[in-house]
């Protein structure tokens, strides 16, 4: 029987595989530091859950930065649902002060937190898209009575009563080209080209030593950068911005209320001034051409005005990008400048705010059009460079808060985050005894690659990058 536009609706029976959603479990997507914490809160609430995770291990995408030291002391990297946990199970919290690697933010943290979920905790599963079961996204009908379908990459697919994607951005990184678009040729020359925070002092040591190197971006993670490059001797650098001057890549210097940003800002700059690196200003990425073994990157300015650098690799520095494909068929509802909800975006515009002002929020900023699907972590802000782990934590916190139907406790969001709060130079001084001092960028995460620099020559950074 038809309808005036296609078939009418026919009911059937529902299969007998097919389970109640409130009797299906909570997928998590990915096993880093926020995704853990959501699952953590969830095993409090003993709610039944599932986290996919796309790696081999536990905080896959920690790993790929193990080599950095994070700007965040061990006291705001730890989840309190997850610190109970832990400890029921006899763990010893790391000295709370401390700033760990990411390697150790792994093997004392995320690893055995992960151990405690077992079987719950899937590695090597790639979520490839996410849907309503039996609805695309324009069925409106019964939709929020339907289980969510989550398929993997292996075509393999799963049920769930609700999803919360804590999968990042880090697989994303943004484009070398000045207009939000790829350069032209970018892809081209791929393999030489790298993205944020390449291990210069370690294992990527060879791929670098004695190589012209060009490091594109402004921010602390292409300061980290360019300061490790700097004691490669015999390595030319050469440092470009879209600028017209590095005055806020440099930062306050001695002037910076956050001594340890300030310190990155000043060596940085002294590099410049001495000649050791060569700054490159108004430089717009538009073209990226092959020439030998070389690659030559031309810059094209709004007013046609073409520059021209040639390197042996490109450093790209240029920030993440979140990447919203797997829910296409999902209702979001973004802002149409940050990526995030509508929500949520005027709280986190890097415009008025730093990871310390950021106020808190929870499960009501972060709800989509799609009730029961959450985007959590750095996920969740977008383009804006303004998270923290302990923001992501309060968030996992509120959301399965939400989930249980306790929305007193998930509308009850405490954030203890004074504005210089996780970079206070007391933190900083305590570290460059011990350590030396770390080099912060974007949402206070990766920040001096190993080994560190001596507490005489220290990196350093804000807590926000």
């Amino acid at each position: 029987m038809s309808g005036c536009c296609g078939p009418t609706a026919v009911e059937r029976e529902p299969s007998a595989q097919a389970a109640r959603p409130d009797e299906l479990p909570i997928v998590v997507i990915g096993a880093g530091p926020v995704g853990l914490a959501a699952a953590a809160h969830l095993a409090e609430r003993g709610l039944g859950f599932v986290v996919l995770e796309a790696g081999e291990q536990a905080g896959a995408s920690v790993a790929k930065w193990g080599h950095v030291r994070v700007f965040s002391p061990w006291t705001y990297n730890i989840d309190t649902a997850a610190r109970r946990l832990l400890e029921a199970d006899g763990w010893i919290a790391p000295d709370a002060d401390w700033l760990p690697t990411g390697a150790e933010l792994i093997d004392d943290y995320l690893a055995p937190l992960a151990k405690l979920f077992g079987d719950r905790v899937r590695l090597g599963a790639q979520v490839s898209a996410i849907s309503r079961l039996g609805y695309d996204r324009v069925r409106t009908a019964g939709r929020e009575a339907a289980p969510f379908l989550i398929r993997l990459a292996d075509g393999s697919e799963l049920h769930a009563r609700a999803v919360i994607d804590a999968s990042g951005t880090y697989a994303t990184p943004s484009v070398l080209g000045a207009s939000g678009l790829p350069a032209h040729g970018e892809s081209d020359a791929a393999d030489l080209v790298d993205h944020a925070l390449p291990d210069v002092l370690g294992a990527d040591r060879d791929r670098y030593a004695g190589k012209h190197v060009l490091v594109v971006g402004a921010g602390h993670s292409a300061a980290t950068t360019l300061l490790a490059l700097a004691q490669l001797d015999g390595t030319p650098i050469t440092w470009a911005i879209r600028a017209g001057n590095a005055t806020r890549a440099y930062g306050g210097g001695e002037a910076d209320a956050l001594p340890a940003r300030g310190a990155l800002g000043t060596r940085l700059h002294a590099h410049v001034e001495s000649g050791r690196i060569r700054l490159v200003t108004g430089f717009f990425t538009h073209a990226i051409e092959r020439d030998g073994a070389q690659v030559r990157v031309v810059s094209r300015d709004p007013s046609g005005t073409e520059q021209t650098i040639t390197a042996d690799r490109i450093v790209a520095a240029t920030g993440y990008r979140p990447d919203h494909a797997i829910a296409s068929e999902l209702r979001l509802d973004l802002d149409a400048v940050l990526g995030s909800t509508r929500a949520l975006a005027p709280l986190i515009d890097p415009n008025a705010h730093s990871c310390g002002t950021v106020p808190p929020h929870g499960a009501d900023e972060l709800a989509h059009h799609e009730p029961g699907y959450y985007a959590v972590g750095v996920k969740s802000y977008g383009r804006a460079p303004t998270f923290l782990l302990a923001t992501g934590y309060e968030q996992a916190r509120s959301v399965v808060a939400a989930l249980a139907g306790d929305w007193e406790a998930a509308r009850d969001v405490q954030l203890d985050l004074p504005e210089t709060g996780v970079c206070s130079s007391s933190l900083a001084e305590a570290q460059e005894q011990r350590a030396g001092l770390a080099t912060g960028i974007s949402g206070g995460l990766p920040a001096t690659p190993l080994p560190l620099a001596t507490a005489g020559a220290s990196q350093s950074g804000g807590c926000c990058g």
